[in-house]
C-alpha cells in the first residue's frame, strides 16, 4: 500500500500538468534550459485574453510549478529553469509527447 508521501509527487505532477500554459512551459525545459521569457510590453491595443494569460501565466503558472519544484524563477531576469524536482515530472512529459499525435489539439 502507498503512502501518502509516496503519493504526493504523482499528484504534484498532475496538478503541474492540468493547464495548457503549464505543460508547454515544462515541454520547452525538456528541450532547453534555460528558457527565457522576452518581456512583453500589455498596452491598449492588447487583446484582453491575451493580457489575461500574461497575467494568469506570472500570478498562478509559475509560482504553482516553482512551489512543486519543478521550476526555478528568476522574477527579475524572466529566467526560467528546471527545477530540483523536474526529474520527477520527465517520465510524465515524455509520455505525453510520445503520444502528442494521439492526444486532442491543444493539450500540448
Amino acid at each position: 500500500m502507498e503512502t501518502e508521501s509516496q503519493k504526493r509527487p504523482f499528484d504534484e505532477s498532475l496538478d503541474a500538468l492540468g493547464h495548457v500554459q503549464r505543460r508547454k512551459l515544462l515541454r520547452a525545459l525538456l528541450r532547453h534550459n534555460p528558457q527565457k521569457d522576452e518581456p512583453i510590453v500589455a498596452d491598449d491595443d492588447s487583446p484582453d485574453e491575451e493580457f489575461t494569460q500574461l497575467v494568469a501565466m506570472r500570478h498562478v503558472h509559475l509560482p504553482k510549478l516553482e512551489d512543486h519544484g519543478f521550476i526555478v524563477w528568476d522574477r527579475e531576469s524572466n529566467e526560467v529553469s528546471k527545477g530540483p524536482k523536474f526529474e520527477e515530472i520527465r517520465p510524465i512529459l515524455l509520455l505525453l509527447v510520445e503520444h502528442e499525435d494521439e492526444l486532442p489539439d491543444g493539450w500540448l
